[in-house]
């Protein structure tokens, strides 16, 4: 009886995110081998509510189809939720008896990230009420904070013999006379040290000269330059023809990874906004576009960490003086002006990079993994669907900040890394997910999975496996364009 009412709950429930999904799937009982996959825009308007899963958090439990709930179905599901707790809570006693005779059994989280997450986790599935927690099916559990700075995600050690020497190799290098920037990308290759990242990537991008006598007056000159374009330029922000860049420049800022406290303080915010109204002040052939909001970010974290110990993201920027703030502003608006420079045409009308980039994606994915390849023809799912972010905001949408950090250190040492080693990582990313990606079976499954791919608690090690496959298919594939040919 219980489970009868159940069911008809869920069923009068439509407004529920996903819900035409499930229901979709009861109707049709067609096999899907028979079944004609449905098109994007009939995807997107149909399940429009299940994009926006974080917006009912001021649900009304009052309307009509929540007060139809059985209260003794929930009684019920309440006393059987407080009864499968206390099982819970005897069994760790069990299993600590019985650790030294079954260690494979025994699991191991692998960093306090990954403890928090289980705690929040099993603490929210018994405050929450039945149907508030069954609301949410596709909301994905996030920890408070995708941690910059805990870049050992995967429970390696913090500092190894390796890295102390690695470390040592990359001091020796930056304080010679006249640093070998050849060097220098072959040790940045496979990572940077934190202790010495942002000196690193200023070299890298080609905003620092290689020889030593040399850095400091330039610096000066640049961040001086930096602040006379704001003297020059920002004043029109309030001019008519300036007002709609402007205005969503302002509405993209607080949209600038939300979960990260560092970039909701106000004063972060006004940063952001000057560098990216003066690049596209300065750019007048594309303007700006929205992705290049997400871009500052990384470069912010990186420049900000020289003068921050502690974890930054939830560092407060009013601590530091002003001079610090110019200049850290100064710099991530140089560096990021020196990556956009060399992938300008993703963002100029029409966005002809991006269109190339995702074509070429097309074309590689088919010779690399022919059954992904026709198993997106089978279902109608379009390149252009998923990948089009992926190029226009660098992975950044799909990988945790701290994933995108280390992205970068391989891409500033790659040759034209930003825009051609890229679309190797694209690739490799794609097959990653080759087996989920061949157990979904119908189009709107497909583009839910590839729009929310599971990397949260990603680290050094994950990126470091997406780099070496990425090396390996650009060493097969890049100066073998028949390869692409089919």
């Amino acid at each position: 009886m219980a489970a009868e009412n159940s069911k008809q709950f869920w069923k009068r429930s439509a407004k529920l995110p996903g819900s035409f999904i499930k229901e979709r799937s009861k109707v049709n009982a067609v096999p899907l081998k028979s079944k004609k996959a449905s098109s994007f825009h009939e995807f997107a308007r149909n399940t429009s509510d299940a994009w926006d899963i974080g917006d009912d958090e001021e649900e009304d439990f009052s309307s009509p189809s929540f007060q139809t709930l059985n209260s003794k179905v929930a009684l019920a599901t309440a006393a059987q939720v407080l009864e499968n707790h206390s099982k819970l809570r005897v069994k760790p006693e069990r299993s600590q008896s019985t650790t030294s005779d079954a260690p494979v059994n025994y699991k191991v989280i692998k960093s306090s990230s990954d403890a928090q997450l289980s705690r929040n986790s099993s603490d929210t599935c018994l405050r929450n009420p039945l149907h508030k927690q069954q609301s949410l099916p596709l909301r994905p559990v996030i920890p408070l904070v995708a941690r910059i700075s805990d870049q050992n995600a995967s429970g390696a050690p913090p500092m190894t013999v390796r890295e102390k020497t690695r470390l040592e190799k990359f001091r020796q290098l930056l304080s010679s006379h006249n640093t070998d920037l050849d060097e220098l990308r072959k040790c940045s290759w496979p990572g940077v040290p934190r202790e010495v990242r942002p000196v690193t990537w200023r070299l890298l991008s080609g905003y620092l000269p290689a020889n030593t006598e040399r850095r400091k007056l330039t610096l000066q000159r640049k961040r001086e330059e930096y602040f006379g374009f704001i003297e020059q330029y920002y004043d029109s922000r309030n001019e008519e023809h300036h007002q709609d860049t402007y205005r969503q420049i302002h509405i993209d800022i607080p949209r600038t990874n939300p979960l990260i406290p560092l970039f909701q303080q106000p004063l972060v915010q006004e940063i952001f906004e000057r560098i990216l109204f003066i690049w596209a002040i300065r750019h007048p052939a594309s303007g700006y576009v929205q992705g290049i909001n997400d871009l500052v970010t990384p470069f912010f974290v990186v420049f900000l960490s020289e003068y921050v110990e502690e974890d930054v993201e939830n560092f407060d920027v009013t601590n530091l003086s002003q001079d610090m703030l110019r200049s850290i502003e100064a710099d991530s608006f140089w560096c990021m002006s020196k990556l956009l420079d060399g992938i300008q045409d993703n963002y100029t009308f029409a966005q002809p990079g991006i269109q190339k980039k995702v074509k070429a994606l097309e074309e590689l994915v088919s010779r690399i993994d022919e059954q992904v390849h026709n198993h997106f023809r089978r279902y109608e799912v379009e390149y252009l669907q998923f990948a089009f972010r992926w190029m226009n905001n660098l992975l950044m949408r799909e990988l945790p900040l701290r994933c995108t950090i280390r992205l970068w250190d391989t891409y500033q040492s790659e040759p034209e890394g930003f825009s051609h080693f890229h679309l190797y990582v694209c690739a490799a990313f794609l097959i990653k997910w080759r087996k989920e990606i061949l157990d979904e079976e119908d189009f709107q499954g497909l583009l839910m999975l590839l729009q929310n791919l599971p990397t949260i608690h990603w680290g050094n090690e994950e990126i470091g496996l997406l780099l070496a496959e990425a090396y390996r298919l650009k060493y097969m594939f890049a100066d073998a364009p028949n390869h692409y040919r089919r």
